[in-house]
């Protein structure tokens, strides 16, 4: 188990508990009651933690190592997954994955980033940060299950688009744009889902849909906290401080009108109850996917528009006459 700088004492109870079980089983004693206290002191403490993180801290949670991520989503909440691969142009992108998959017998086409689970697979996937050819894989896929009629859902987990020379010389940026406007004219209904990590326009390319959703102890932001305390400050030192002014996480974008759900995680995180976590997003996605399925395409791509156009506010100054 992996702990974060603001679960010191939560490690410590866990150190407590390891050590009395190994002294109960070495010792062939009855340290039931022992093992009940502590772990009823580890609710208590988890609970004392989770109630009030802060901006930072839940952007630690969202890249927790043991964080599930979209494969392992896909594994729990399908009967069925067909991976597709490649954009027909390049290559396939690792970085992000999508196929065919059928939630009880709804067919779906699910599209997510995906990060590695240990070093040497983190590499293979480039730590979820995709090149133009993922985003344009992505676009194929979605005008796949328009042809069949097939909702999409995007699982978003990205610390933003693969900023390199190879990627701006075929088109990230393009790849991008494409994406969106695509994205608010596609036929189909569209889940989108920050299960992790949302940055930039790596987040946005695959997250432009009839329903935007944050998992609870996720974040979304045109800029991570480290190269937004980079660019003003000059040093990484003030990323808690950015954190907080950006307002990055889900209860703010739930109150700017950003996004339009906020889904619970178990207490501690995702990756203390992924199975739970799974399922409390699987049922979500059912919800969401049935509740579209009642609109006809224009009333969902007018909403869809009608949605991301109103985001953001502005006020118009009329001309002053400067003497």
């Amino acid at each position: 188990m992996v702990f974060l700088e603001f679960e010191e004492q939560l490690e410590s109870l866990y150190a407590q508990l390891e050590k009395i079980k190994q002294v109960g089983e070495e010792g062939e004693l009855d340290v039931t009651p022992m093992i009940k206290e502590l772990e009823s002191k580890i609710k208590t403490k988890r609970k004392e933690i989770y109630e009030n993180l802060s901006g930072w801290q839940k952007v630690q949670l969202s890249r927790h190592p043991e964080r599930p991520y979209t494969l392992y989503y896909v594994e729990q909440m399908c009967r069925k997954f067909i991976e597709l691969h490649g954009d027909r142009n390049v290559k396939d992108d690792k970085a992000i994955v999508g196929g065919l998959a059928n939630i009880d017998g709804q067919s779906v086409v699910i599209i997510g980033h995906q990060k590695g689970v240990n070093t040497k697979l983190r590499q293979y996937r480039n730590f979820g940060m995709a090149n133009p050819e993922g985003y344009r894989k992505a676009l194929r896929l979605m005008k796949l299950a328009e042809r069949f009629g097939f909702p999409v859902v995007s699982l978003i987990d990205t610390p933003g688009a693969y900023p390199g020379i190879e990627a701006e010389e075929r088109g990230q940026a393009e790849a991008i744009a494409r994406n969106l406007f695509e994205m608010a004219q596609l036929k189909v209904p569209i889940v989108c889902v920050v299960i992790g990590e949302g940055a930039s326009g790596g987040a946005i390319g695959i997250g432009l849909g009839d329903r935007l959703a944050m998992l609870e102890n996720t974040w979304y932001s045109v800029i991570s906290p480290e190269s937004c305390s980079s660019i003003l400050w000059r040093s990484w030192d003030y990323k808690e401080q950015a954190a907080e002014s950006l307002k990055l996480t889900a209860d703010h974008m739930l109150e700017f009108g950003i996004i339009d759900d906020i889904i619970k995680e178990p207490t501690g995180g995702a990756h203390v109850e992924p199975e739970a976590m799974a399922k409390l997003l699987k049922r979500y996605i059912k919800k969401t996917i049935a509740d579209l399925s009642e609109m006809t395409p224009e009333e969902r791509i007018d909403k869809r528009i009608e949605k991301f156009s109103s985001i953001g506010r502005f006020e118009i100054v009329k001309k002053v006459k400067v003497n």
